[in-house]
């Protein structure tokens, strides 16, 4: 009887896995809201066909991944009147894929939202579906009428041609430079948007960018972090820690500086009757983070139950808006 009650306490207690529960983490302590604050960003998903396939995209995309389908004008444009509805205030609207260009209505969403008078951030590879002459049409009479207002977000994902290339696949730097080339030189707000998975201090990096904008004349200031948008690297697998209540005042972090305080993301599944509005614009696929098909039901606290939570976000200090 003494032997197998020793037994029992030496024996080690089943650790619940990290990321496991919403509310506690795996060491018990309670773990990290962030309550909506604000809609300062709203993205639309406009499906995750890509012309292109990346060796480590975050949301799959690539050209047979339709997992989230093309969203619609209409579908655009009824949250447009949501925001009206509620009087939200929102600064601005972001696009992201797949590549958006690839939506046949994409063209009239961003006429749609920029009309509106939102400031527009596009998330592009600035390839061949943007290229397309009828396209290139269409955005030089938007930047005519709306300037500034539509940034166009270029993925350079590194300043050297294999780098990039090794990413995103042979011949895609050349084209991607030639997009941004044509953006700039006709007057385009345009920002690039980079990755740390190459083991280089920021700091080199943001030189390596610094010399391929000048070259090209590309208006670009690489030590903005606005204008050039270094990403912490997105590893599901990472063993990073868990976010508690107690971690923002140990970290100096405002919870309201989260982007799930102030933005949220419209997908629409592929087979799914209506889109639906997600806490985050990393998470497409995550359903603890789907929040309502409406903006109204999408204003709830947001578990921080995810590693690209805790990596990209508090720890990593990252946001996907323009500002």
């Amino acid at each position: 009887m003494l032997r197998t009650g020793w037994l029992r306490l030496m024996s080690p207690v089943a650790q619940v896995p990290k990321f496991a529960d919403p509310r506690i983490t795996a060491k018990g302590e309670e773990r990290a809201t962030v309550q909506f604050d604000r809609l300062d960003t709203l993205w639309f998903n406009t499906g995750t066909l890509c012309n292109i396939e990346c060796v480590n995209c975050y949301i799959e995309s690539s050209p047979s991944n339709d997992r989230l389908a093309y969203l619609s004008l209409a579908e655009v444009e009824r949250y447009l009147d949501e925001i009206d509805a509620l009087e939200l205030d929102a600064r601005e609207i972001g696009f992201t894929g797949g590549e958006p260009f690839l939506n046949p209505d994409f063209c009239a969403m961003l006429a749609a939202t920029l009309e509106r008078g939102y400031e527009v951030l596009v998330l592009t590879n600035a390839m061949r579906p943007m290229m397309r002459p009828a396209v290139q049409e269409l955005l030089q009479e938007l930047l005519a009428r709306h300037g500034k207002r539509l940034t166009m977000r270029v993925s350079l994902d590194h300043h050297t041609e294999e780098l990039h290339d090794r990413e995103r696949g042979a011949g895609s730097w050349q084209e991607a430079i030639a997009g941004t080339r044509w953006l700039a030189s006709r007057g385009f707000h345009v920002t690039v948007a980079g990755r740390s998975c190459w083991g280089e201090e920021e700091a080199i990096a943001r030189a390596g960018y610094a010399n391929v904008f000048a070259a090209e004349e590309f208006p670009i200031d690489a030590d903005s972090s606005a204008q050039l948008v270094i990403f912490p690297e997105m590893d599901p697998h990472a063993d990073v820690p868990e976010i508690t209540t107690d971690c923002w005042g140990i970290l100096g972090v405002n919870p309201g500086d989260m982007m799930c305080a102030s933005s949220r993301m419209i997908v629409k599944r592929n087979g799914a009757a209506e889109p639906a509005v997600l806490a985050c614009t990393l998470l497409p696929y995550d359903p603890l983070f789907e929040l309502g098909s409406t903006l109204a039901e999408a204003r709830s606290a947001v578990p921080l139950n995810h590693v690209h939570c805790a990596k990209f976000c508090v720890l990593g200090g990252a946001s996907c808006s323009a500002s």
